[in-house]
């Protein structure tokens, strides 16, 4: 994955952390972003909880409505700006050298964003056609193409939330005190591995989806140190996470915005588990996809 000069990129992101590298101000960041992510997200739901009737607010939580979705993926701008306050109190850095220079970030977006859809639409093409089951008609297709342009917007948002606190703020702190990716590659992966270990929903399959979430967590590290900026990681985490909400979504959570639904749910043993497997090679290969449109 790593030759010697390969993450000579990431310096840009480490250098302003550098300068205060102390691994409290890492902790109490951390505190402070969690503390205003709950106490805005209590506001938030308290008060859409009082404008809707008591079954929509008994189902905001779980996502299963178009609005409950909205709300959820937009409340991660939350993390955003925890990230943002924390930086700067703890750190002085301004939000932007976390991104990486804007006008490169963007550009590696949408070259990375690009040749994934290519890739995804090429995927779509080739057999099996079909996974296992009929899929479910979750929204008729006049409302989800209404809904469509909010929809990405609420999904970058969470998206980029979580690039912005994994790979930004944690991975460039424990880069500015520590010189082994092991650690500092490493250590956010995990943590964003244990964000997605959720035995109460995923059921058997609970320490499969932790383990697709830290190898996913590396794929996108990675990318982040050989580009320099987040945009890479983002691009991959956006189609990755469009996909899964917006165009086939399983049954449980933040299923409200999808066109179709999984006949079964993430606990299942069978078709489920096999298509996770085939997850993660369709993971490695936008992985490599994504390596190779950064080489423009």
């Amino acid at each position: 994955m790593r030759d010697p000069a390969a993450y000579s990129a990431h310096e840009q992101l480490v250098r302003d952390a550098r300068a205060r590298p102390e691994l409290w101000r890492l902790v109490i960041g951390l505190v402070i972003i969690l503390a205003l992510y709950i106490a805005l997200n209590s506001v938030l739901f308290a008060v859409v909880g009082g404008l809707v009737s008591p079954e929509q607010a008994q189902g905001l939580l779980r996502g299963t409505s178009p609005f409950a979705t909205l709300v959820l993926l937009i409340s991660f701008g939350f993390l955003t700006l925890g990230v943002a306050i924390a930086a700067w109190q703890l750190q002085r850095r301004p939000f932007a050298s976390i991104l990486g220079p804007y006008s490169l970030c963007l550009r590696q977006f949408w070259h990375v964003l690009r040749a994934l859809v290519i890739l995804a639409l090429v995927m779509a093409a080739l057999p099996p056609y079909g996974m296992g089951e009929p899929l479910i008609q979750n929204l008729a297709l006049s409302k989800w193409l209404l809904l469509l342009p909010l929809s990405a917007i609420a999904v970058l948002i969470q998206t980029s939330a979580e690039e912005v606190l994994f790979r930004g703020y944690i991975q460039q702190s424990l880069a500015a005190r520590f010189r082994s990716p092991i650690i500092w590659m490493g250590l956010p992966s995990v943590l964003f591995a244990a964000g997605h270990y959720a035995p109460g929903i995923t059921g058997e399959n609970a320490l499969l989806v932790a383990a697709w979430s830290c190898v996913f967590g590396l794929l996108v590290a990675d990318l982040t140190a050989r580009s320099g900026t987040l945009g890479p990681a983002i691009a991959l985490h956006f189609l990755n996470n469009t996909v899964a909400l917006l165009f086939i979504s399983l049954p449980e959570t933040l299923s409200g915005l999808a066109l179709y639904l999984l006949p079964y749910d993430m606990s299942e043993t069978g078709l489920l588990r096999q298509w996770l497997f085939v997850d993660f090679a369709v993971m490695i290969v936008s992985w490599l996809t994504a390596r190779l449109a950064l080489r423009r």
